[in-house]
């Protein structure tokens, strides 16, 4: 939204920090909410928005090019299938992937996250490279495309730089793979210094950095990336699978977390991704370092990687957030509902993410799904307040699945039961980006991204 555009709002009824409120007008500066007044008298030259105004839920953790390898990886192989087996997978799609190609996917799918209703994107960026390995001339061009998607599709952006330096525990090397994501240190310098010109182009753009894992880098390493970045968010992967749990106990003795935290000022600024597989020790050290764990159910379970321990995390006030992952399906209000079902089928109960007697877990998985998101992006946004971004999403009230619903059964069955199918429209930094749940780019954006995947696929 241009520096100085006024709009002001007035909604029927909006999801507030305090509760859910009706005749809400929201006056609009800049991208930012100047003010938000309840109970409203309706206002002459005011826009009405009909429907059930919730914040923009944020997505914590997207891979944006992996989109376009959606369904590659579903043909079993000749022996067990793994995470290890579906990177082999990515490893061969990433040999066709041009920058214009990697544009063209990442604007896709930052459309699909708009109409799925995520408003606000950290895309954890480790594509840097040309296909044989060699770095562009610009070091960043990759990173510039995904700010040039995100431009075009209009969704808030988090950008994180991936530091990824080895191939295993211990300072193993890189496999031919791997040859466009490595960079040493020197090289991620320039890459930030980089990344950093590119997204000045986007309104409210947050640069922050992100060492892929711990077996993608070496503790020297790994303190000197992080001690580029005094401030903003830093994203990690971390223990998402068994081997990688086995792999850092033979390396080090200690297990991915507890060896993190234990080596490494964990705080606010952090989040880690995935932390699925976690003991008691490292359950209650993840949550009072106040990080926050970035979790990404669908792709988890796209992945086989396991369920996270959510109800012990939960009951020690751990903060969490989700994200999009590998974008194999790409929906809010279904990774809500996939994290709530994991915890049913692990603990064999109902209801896992309401804490209390009569308490809604749709609100509460949205409401801390919205806060510990806003932390990992590092971004003024998830809640509908003054000074906060104003990113809204607005379900269609006249659905058939809320007649004679108000209030926390809206959200409980936009998350359990209609899911995306009932966005209506998307506003982003004050801009309308989805409207009938359609982007208002979406015929163009649908067309280009067509034509790479015919001619990637044939």
């Amino acid at each position: 939204m241009a520096t100085g555009q006024v709009r002001r709002l007035f909604l029927d009824q909006a999801l507030l920090p305090s509760g859910w409120a009706r005749n809400v007008a929201l006056d609009i500066d800049s991208g930012f909410i100047q003010s938000v007044t309840p109970d409203a008298p309706h206002r002459d030259g005011w826009e009405r928005i009909a429907g059930i105004a919730l914040p923009g839920l944020p997505n914590l953790h997207s891979h944006t090019f992996q989109r376009g390898m959606a369904g590659l990886a579903e043909r079993r192989g000749p022996t067990g299938d793994s995470f290890w087996t579906w990177r082999q997978v990515m490893y061969r799609f990433l040999e066709h992937l041009t920058p214009d190609d990697v544009e063209t996917v990442a604007a896709f799918a930052m459309m699909e996250m708009l109409e799925g209703g995520f408003t606000s994107l950290a895309e954890f960026h480790y594509l840097h490279h040309d296909r044989d390995g060699h770095a562009y001339g610009d070091i960043g061009e990759l990173s510039g495309r995904i700010v040039a998607a995100a431009a075009e599709a209009g969704i808030g952006l988090t950008l994180l730089p991936v530091f990824y330096a080895q191939g295993g525990f211990g300072g193993a090397a890189p496999n031919d793979g791997q040859k466009r994501f490595i960079c040493g240190v020197d090289a991620y310098v320039r890459l930030l210094e980089s990344a950093k010109k590119a997204v000045r182009f986007v309104d409210d753009a947050v640069l922050g950095i992100a060492p892929h894992s711990l077996r993608a880098v070496t503790p020297e390493s790994l303190h000197a990336v992080v001690g580029m970045a005094p401030e903003g968010p830093v994203h990690i992967h971390i223990a998402e699978q068994t081997k990688e749990v086995e792999d850092s106990l033979a390396w080090s003795g200690m297990r991915p977390v507890a060896w993190l935290l234990a080596h490494t000022p964990v705080n606010k600024r952090w989040c880690l991704i995935h932390a699925t597989h976690l003991d008691e020790e490292e359950i209650q050290g993840l949550a009072a370092s106040r990080s926050v764990a970035g979790l990404c159910p669908i792709t988890e379970a796209n992945l086989g990687d396991g369920i996270f321990p959510g109800v012990p995390f939960l009951s020690r006030s751990g903060a969490f957030g989700v994200g999009s992952d590998s974008n194999i399906h790409i929906s809010a209000p279904e990774e809500l509902r996939q994290l709530e079902y994991s915890q049913r089928l692990s603990h064999r109960g109902r209801n896992l993410f309401a804490e209390r007697e009569g308490e809604s877990t749709g609100r509460s998985l949205y409401t801390k799904a919205l806060t510990g998101g806003a932390q990992a992006l590092g971004r003024r946004v998830g809640a509908l307040r003054a000074g906060s971004r104003a990113d809204l999403v607005v379900l269609d009230s006249d659905a058939p699945d809320f007649a004679g619903l108000s209030g926390d059964a809206l959200l409980d069955t936009y998350i359990f039961a209609t899911g995306a199918r009932a966005i209506d429209r998307v506003i982003v930094g004050g801009r309308t980006v989805v409207t009938h749940g359609r982007h208002y780019k979406r015929d163009e954006i649908s067309a280009r991204f067509a034509k790479v995947m015919t001619r990637i696929r044939s």
